[in-house]
């Protein structure tokens, strides 16, 4: 797509949830320990908060936005709109953000609504809610996301030491002297299958043998019900994807490696990562990470990464970011943007779930 230019709008808070339940991806029986070590250097990740005891994704949002709306000290009536990325809606209808409104105490005046993406999702959420801010349009928009992807079922050890539990919550407000952001977007359709669900869609509904293992070709054990990997496609993607989206905004922005303060990637693997990085040069403290403590939190992982590793830069000054998701789709979207001082407190942990409740489902 051409590059896109959004004006007047400014990130004024972020902040990140996590269960406070984690997994050690390590806590195995020492007969596959040596084995274990391996993967786990290899992706990069030692610890996933994981959602136990009837916690849900969108107890992770309420909590991610109550904490937001207090740091700001916004009052609920000035928000203009929710709107939440996930892909682990509370039910398959009506929108998650729109229950979320009615918990969070919002004005019925508040437009809600969900977007469907994962890997990318929160570049496409922060440029898509950005959109709808100007001055005769909204003033004040959160955009929550994140997933609650943890798997601790051990069929498929690839993925099962890859996903974290997580929602963030972002405050983007009108501003006629903040920066401008620029986005740059990339979808190809033709790889849908690289991460998929198959079973739980209109295509193929759930039926009693949706959770029965099946030996695939490549001699991993999966259910129909559950996230299908092909790694190989998802390396090829990724590596070659994201370095050119970021390359190709540099370039029609202006912009030279020592213009961007920090390059925060989606938290896909150490691989994946590191071979991003390498491909782009720079200083390798300018590409932080957060999969050690927390894993791949699908679209959330760019701002725990913000929360968890820049919480004090990105409060204190002022930062040029290049944020880039990539993955699931398969797409890619990566943002320029530089911001002013704003909230970004330490990652939260939730201890346990909220008391909400439907009132009207037997």
């Amino acid at each position: 797509m051409p590059l896109a230019r959004i004006d007047h709008v400014a990130v004024r808070g972020l902040t990140t949830v996590v269960p406070n339940h984690r997994v050690d991806n390590l806590a195995v029986h020492p007969a596959d320990l040596r084995q274990r070590e391996r993967l786990v250097r290899n992706v990069g990740i030692r610890w996933r908060p994981c959602c136990v005891d009837g916690m849900i994704f969108s107890d992770l949002a309420q909590h991610a936005a109550e904490k937001l709306i207090d740091g700001l000290g916004w009052e609920k009536d000035t928000i203009d709109a929710l709107i939440l990325v996930t892909q682990s809606s509370e039910f398959p209808i009506p929108a998650t953000a729109i229950v979320l409104q009615h918990r969070l105490g919002l004005s019925v005046t508040t437009s809600a609504f969900d977007i469907n993406l994962g890997c990318s999702g929160y570049t496409y959420g922060i440029f898509n809610c950005a959109s709808l801010i100007g001055e005769h349009r909204f003033r004040r928009v959160i955009v929550l996301v994140g997933d609650q992807a943890a798997s601790v079922d051990a069929s498929d050890v690839g993925r099962d030491i890859l996903f974290g539990d997580a929602c963030t919550a972002t405050a983007l407000e009108y501003d006629p002297t903040a920066s401008p952001m620029y986005f740059d977007g990339f979808s190809d359709g033709s790889g849908y299958e690289a991460i998929i669900v198959p079973h739980g869609g209109k295509r193929y509904p759930l039926n009693p043998q949706s959770q029965d293992l099946r030996l695939c070709a490549d001699g991993v054990l999966r259910r129909m019900d559950d996230v299908w990997l092909d790694g190989p496609a998802i390396l090829n993607f990724s590596t070659s994807c994201a370095p050119k989206s970021m390359q190709g905004l540099m370039r029609e922005v202006g912009l030279e490696m020592a213009d961007v303060d920090y390059f925060v990637l989606h938290q896909a693997n150490r691989m994946i990562n590191e071979t991003i990085r390498m491909k782009m040069g720079g200083d390798p403290d300018g590409w932080p990470s957060s999969l050690q403590e927390y894993g791949n939190t699908s679209s959330a992982s760019i701002p725990v990464t913000i929360s968890a590793a820049l919480s004090q830069v990105a409060s204190s000054r002022r930062v040029r970011w290049i944020w880039c998701g990539f993955g699931i789709g398969l797409s890619c979207g990566t943002l320029y943007l530089e911001t002013a001082p704003f909230f970004a407190p330490e990652p939260y942990r939730l201890d346990e779930k909220y008391a909400f409740q439907p009132q009207r489902i037997c």
